[in-house]
């Protein structure tokens, strides 16, 4: 008898860390994060354009999820074929050096607003980078709307 053992590995991002980028334009993904890289993503991660003036990162795990998502999508549709274009024009893989450095491409950090300082967050299963004043204007700046959507999303 053969037994298949299958493992799902999660990603565990939290936290908001502020950081700046070297002259050559590179960000030190914070230690907290860069440990809760899966194995696979420990060389390697993607950076994608956000629907915000932010850009997203994803462990290798995660992105291939999205990929798979989007590659499938119907090439002979219109909609689903601008979504295809837009979607894989506004990624990039990069290597991660030794101490958890990786550059950002200037047309993203244009996307992002970024010049030098950068508000990294961790989301869950991704991470976002922020330019810090364009940040602060995306957050809920009251606890009120806080609690109405954690009311309106969380509850069963």
């Amino acid at each position: 008898m053969v037994y298949i053992l299958t493992l799902t590995v999660m990603t565990f991002f939290t936290s908001e860390f502020e950081c700046k980028l070297d002259a050559k334009g590179r960000l030190v993904l914070p230690s907290k994060l860069k440990s809760n890289l899966p194995a696979a993503s420990i060389r390697q991660i993607v950076i994608r354009k956000g629907f915000e003036p932010n850009l997203i990162i994803y462990p290798l795990n995660e992105y291939k999820k999205l990929h798979n998502k989007i590659s499938s999508l119907n090439e002979f549709n219109s909609e689903q074929r601008k979504l295809k274009r837009n979607f894989f024009s506004s990624i990039i893989q990069v290597d991660l050096d030794n101490s958890g450095r990786f550059l950002i491409p200037k047309n993203m950090l244009s996307h992002a607003k970024i010049n030098r300082e950068a508000i990294i967050c961790g989301m869950g299963n991704v991470i976002e980078i922020w330019n810090n004043k364009m940040y602060k204007k995306y957050l809920i700046n009251d606890s009120e709307t806080y609690s109405e959507l954690a009311q309106k999303y969380l509850d069963d």
